[in-house]
């Protein structure tokens, strides 16, 4: 991991977990424990497996998939320009 990855991760899970929460708790707790049982990974897990995350996203969420993308790159500023997320919302995003 970059010398800043770690952070990043941090920032990323905490803007994701916002965002999923302010759409509400049932659709996030869902969505968490779908990774669970599909993909037996955290909400953390998916910095390095946003594949998994952009599945389960879509399920829950639907229509409301690319508003969550949208937001949580919001939340996160300068930060969403950082090589290690561009890569996260470069598979998010495909």
């Amino acid at each position: 991991m970059g010398r800043y990855a770690e952070q990043h991760k941090i920032a990323l899970v905490s803007c994701l977990e916002v965002v999923m929460m302010s759409m509400g708790n049932t659709k996030y707790n869902l969505a968490i424990a779908k990774l669970d049982s599909l993909y037996d990974i955290t909400l953390r897990d998916c910095y390095e497996h946003p594949e998994y995350l952009k599945s389960v996203l879509k399920e829950v969420y639907l229509e409301d998939y690319d508003y969550i993308i949208n937001e949580v790159k919001a939340h996160l500023d300068e930060l969403a320009n950082e090589e290690d997320m561009v890569n996260f919302f470069k598979v998010m995003q495909s």
